[in-house]
């Protein structure tokens, strides 16, 4: 079983600069992100980045401003994000290539994105701009001037879980498994480092999204995702999938999807829009 949304860079590479054939249009995003650092996906952009990149500020350009509720790192509206994209080159016609440092939150954030949106040919480069330079490929500092196009979002309400319907997973309500992408002792209650409450949303498990790599940093293949995730029901079972504020949540939904998951949802707001919300029970410790 192959991949369906993961790539490697020689795929990447032949559909993109001398030998690519004319047909495909490609438009490849760097997202490299630091939470440390605002301007460090722009200075590593600017330093050196693949062939005919366009730069997507992960933070600014996939996040809205925080309010009450919605968590942290609230999804931007689509018609924000319709002017984006078309601004990058996007639309209808267009495969999308994903790429971050290695393999991280940020570019899966944008894979969803773009899958929520109504766009499907969108792809994660396994390993990031270290598998592009680690496999001798070119790398420049040229900026890329777009052709803006008019990207049409298609909006799939089915990728994405609210509220009510987590609390209704968690109460057993419905027949959804809850998935936690943090680590574990984030999951445990034993620290909470982004929010002011600690725990987990009762009845969910815990599956660390790094888990789903490998020593090397690398995706595990489909076979073993499928392994990883047997716990949760069969292929078509509903799974929400959840982190602290909807970002890290990302490389697990796409890691259900390649193990063959077929009806996952994220939860955008995730943990910091639930404790936000003071009638929603909190839980800690193993379930």
């Amino acid at each position: 079983m192959s991949f369906t949304n993961i790539v490697n860079a020689e795929w990447v590479k032949s559909r993109w600069g001398e030998g690519a054939g004319e047909s495909e249009r490609v438009v490849i995003a760097d997202v490299r992100f630091s939470p440390k650092d605002a301007h460090y996906g722009r200075n590593a952009y600017d330093e050196g980045h693949l062939p005919g990149a366009v730069f997507i500020d992960f933070k600014a350009d996939l996040t809205d401003p925080a309010g009450e509720h919605g968590g942290r790192s609230p999804l931007p509206s689509p018609e924000r994000l319709a002017g984006l994209f078309g601004g990058l080159g996007i639309d209808g016609l267009t495969t999308v290539v994903v790429y971050e440092d290695g393999n991280g939150p940020a570019a899966s954030r944008l894979w969803w994105i773009l899958k929520y949106l109504g766009h499907d040919n969108v792809y994660v480069l396994d390993g990031g701009y270290s598998a592009w330079t680690a496999a001798g490929f070119p790398v420049t500092q040229e900026t890329s001037v777009p052709e803006v196009r008019a990207f049409i979002p298609a909006v799939r309400p089915e990728l994405l879980a609210d509220v009510n319907e987590v609390r209704a997973a968690s109460e057993r309500r419905v027949s959804a498994a809850l998935v936690d992408s943090r680590d574990a002792n984030q999951y445990l209650g034993l620290e909470a480092p982004f929010d002011p409450v600690a725990g987990h949303i009762p009845s969910a498990a815990n599956f660390f999204w790094k888990d789903s790599l490998n020593e090397d940093g690398s995706w595990k293949t489909p076979e073993q995702l499928r392994e990883s995730f047997s716990g949760l029901g069969s292929s078509s079972d509903e799974i929400i999938v959840y982190c602290g504020s909807g970002i890290s949540a990302t490389p697990n939904v796409l890691a259900l999807q390649e193990a063959g998951f077929t009806n996952v949802k994220l939860y955008s707001g995730s943990w910091s829009d639930w404790i936000s919300y003071s009638e929603n029970p909190v839980a800690t410790g193993e379930e």
